[in-house]
């Protein structure tokens, strides 16, 4: 790409309330001299132009179409619900255009494989959101784990709550979808997905894995109505498994909020010493975390500061997501690789399709589905 800003056209923005508002609308102001936004496309002309105006952005595009069909757009970040992201993905990449899709890329394994096999075809650039990779204290974990602070890693174990898929859903409108299996916004392919894909750049391959996977509730509580609503998304998972380099693996992740106590707990055990990460819930793309360690005789934990990279934005939410931004703009002008990918992507839903195997099948699977570390910048 030439030396210019990035020109951005946004899909799927709702002013002050959706996670475009939320998150990619001040990672990308806090990156103005980067990126450009120029214009939105949503689910009408009206709605766009509602957008456009209450953000200050110049443009309302009528549909995706016209949007992709605009020279004045580089790139179209999409940030409508999962089981939208296959045909608004298909479109931008069939026009051409450089793409930064919401995780997960599609409801399936096949979905994702169809829409990183167009990119490759047309030859653009595709960026997919899984920003815990790429969190200030996810990389310094793993620089410690590198450099040997643990020693050999003998195991790793997760434990995490999701917030949602609890006995009560607050907000109907835009959280009930995430309660049906069939639309591919879960548990599974949220909080555990974003975490299991930071903790494979820490600490390598997941090789085999046994899974059960369950609902344990199957009616949640609207606290909006006072009536129930139906729930087939797991509010249980649990794998226990291998890594790469031997080291075991156990995962347990369920719906509803902790009571007073964190709702995140990494812990990497090795020959020389102990890490462990936390935070206040699962989503460890949208939440504090903080780093602890001991080693040698030590018989307690010691709080391990965590270097800052520059982003200046304190809130997790768009921070994390600024982050990504910052590596894709670095890669559209250089030629690197240092943004989660489409390619990258696709592994992760291997992974979690083997997650859903395993449960399905009662036993334990093999796992061919290799991870791209990113790097560090």
């Amino acid at each position: 790409m030439s030396a210019h800003r990035v020109r951005v056209g946004i899909v799927g923005l709702q002013p002050g309330r959706n996670w475009a508002a939320v998150a990619h609308l001040p990672a990308l102001r806090a990156l103005s001299d980067e990126f450009e936004i120029v214009g939105v496309a949503n689910s009408s002309r009206a709605s766009a132009e509602a957008a456009a105006s209450s953000c200050g952005i110049p443009r309302a595009f009528s549909d995706v179409a016209e949007m992709v069909a605009s020279p004045d757009v580089d790139l179209v970040v999409v940030t409508v619900r999962v089981p939208t992201h296959f045909n608004v993905v298909r479109a931008a990449l069939e026009g051409g255009k450089h793409v930064f899709c919401e995780w997960p890329l599609g409801r399936t394994l096949e979905e994702a494989e169809v829409l990183a096999q167009l990119a490759r075809d047309r030859g653009v650039s595709a960026f997919t959101s899984t920003q815990s990779r790429v969190t200030p204290a996810i990389l310094h974990l793993k620089r410690l784990v590198d450099t040997g602070f643990v020693g050999e890693v003998l195991s790793t174990s997760v434990t995490g709550w999701g917030r949602i898929w609890g006995g009560t859903v607050d907000d109907l409108k835009s959280e009930q979808y995430l309660l049906e299996n069939a639309n591919g916004a879960t548990l599974l392919t949220i909080p555990f997905a974003h975490t299991i894909a930071a903790l494979r750049d820490v600490l390598g391959d997941v090789s085999e894995l046994s899974a059960m996977l369950d609902t344990r509730r199957r009616r949640v509580l609207a606290t909006e109505t006072g009536g129930f609503v139906p729930m087939d998304a797991p509010d249980q998972i649990l794998i226990a498994g291998k890594l790469a380099s031997g080291a075991s693996l156990s995962m347990h992740y369920q719906g509803g909020a902790p009571r007073g106590f964190d709702g995140f707990v990494w812990d990497v055990h090795g020959t020389d010493g102990h890490l462990r990460m936390t935070g206040p819930t699962g989503h460890t793309q949208l939440v504090p975390l903080e780093l602890w360690g001991g080693r040698g005789e030590a018989r307690v934990f010691e709080p391990i500061g965590v270097p800052d990279d520059g982003i200046a934005l304190e809130d997790n939410v768009p921070g994390n997501i600024a982050r990504v931004y910052r590596r894709l703009a670095s890669d559209l002008r250089q030629g690197t690789r240092t943004a989660p990918t489409f390619d990258d992507a696709v592994e992760l839903h291997r992974l979690l399709d083997g997650v859903e195997r395993a449960a399905r099948e009662g036993k334990r699977v093999s796992v061919q589905a290799p991870n791209r570390a990113l790097p560090t910048v």
